[in-house]
């Protein structure tokens, strides 16, 4: 199993932190570097927010190893068939290393803060499938393509020079509805991304798209399979109290102690927390579910020496 960090580009991003994290996340032997496409949180207070497509263009000419990309940005402000060129060209200024992750769009604050409609949850499916139809004709044909749909529209479009990654750029869907995105990352994807899911769902996720993916004609082993989902670590005791202080000023932990805490976001919010001797069975759990790499949300952009640590006594655990 794989590990790659994940981080919200809209909680206080800035040039500093994102060329400190990056240099480090390659250099330490991680996977990957993801971050959010947002403007903006989906309530006050607004904080710094570095632009998606500029950082990941940092990314691909100041890295050498690791794989990147949007977790995921929402097609409802990113127009697909730009965006499909622009990751076109990162992919191949990094020598095959972007990950084109799209998204529905969610998050009503920032598309009202800055004028773009988000529409209801049937107008941004309707709409993710024909960008994901648009993006895939883009960067997988070999032909020009043509396309009329309600919200795009292709005539003997091609986007050149076409990729030098064989199969075109990498294609992730997000999400874990059973409906709508399973099918969907069954038809579309190379890289399909759980979220915020337990081993058991996970496995049922997983198991679901191996039968959608055979009945799309793709073998199951085609489709890779990663999980999205915060990690609070410490080293020790000490310093993973010291992460979880904000606890104190939540009413749902109010009175609990540490290991009271523990319990409810591991089993409560599905996320990962614990010094290193609980954090490996976490994970050893999720890799005997099958996720193939993990998606660690990291929401302490100045904690760099929890990313060492990480480094020093998770990662070659796995290996």
């Amino acid at each position: 199993m794989k590990f790659s960090i994940m981080l919200e580009g809209q909680q206080g991003l800035t040039w500093p932190r994102w060329q400190k994290i990056a240099a480090l996340v390659d250099e330490l032997g991680f996977a990957g570097l993801f971050r959010s496409d947002h403007f903006t949180d989906p309530a006050p207070p607004s904080r710094d927010s570095l632009e998606l497509v500029v950082s990941l263009a940092y990314l691909a000419s100041h890295t050498k190893q690791i794989h990147f990309g949007p977790c995921v940005a929402p097609v409802s402000f990113r127009d697909p068939i730009m965006f499909a060129r622009q990751a076109a060209a990162i992919d191949d200024l990094s020598g095959g290393r972007m990950i084109l992750g799209l998204g529905a769009g969610w998050q009503e604050r920032e598309h009202t803060m800055f004028g773009y409609p988000l529409g209801d949850v049937a107008t941004r499916m309707a709409r993710y499938e024909e960008a994901l139809e648009v993006v895939s004709l883009l960067l997988r044909g070999s032909e020009p393509a043509s396309f009329t749909g309600r919200f795009y529209n292709l005539k003997e479009a091609e986007l050149l020079p076409r990729a030098q990654r064989p199969g075109g750029t990498q294609i992730m869907i997000g999400g874990n509805g059973p409906k709508r995105t399973l099918p969907l990352a069954a038809r579309y994807a190379n890289i399909w991304n759980g979220v915020f899911l337990t081993p058991e769902e996970f496995r049922e996720r997983t198991n679901a798209l191996d039968d959608l993916l055979r009945a799309a004609g793709r073998a199951p082993e085609s489709l890779q399979r990663t999980l999205m989902t915060v990690i609070h670590y410490g080293q020790d005791r000490a310093a993973l109290d010291q992460k979880l202080a904000w606890r104190h000023i939540r009413p749902e932990f109010a009175g609990k102690s540490l290991d009271q805490t523990i319990a409810q976001i591991r089993e409560g919010r599905k996320q990962i927390v614990g010094t290193p001797d609980d954090v490996i069975p976490q994970l050893r759990e999720y890799a005997d579910a099958g996720v193939e790499e993990f998606f660690l949300q990291w929401l302490d952009l100045d904690d760099l020496d929890g990313l060492r640590s990480i480094a020093q006594h998770i990662l070659p655990q796995f290996i």
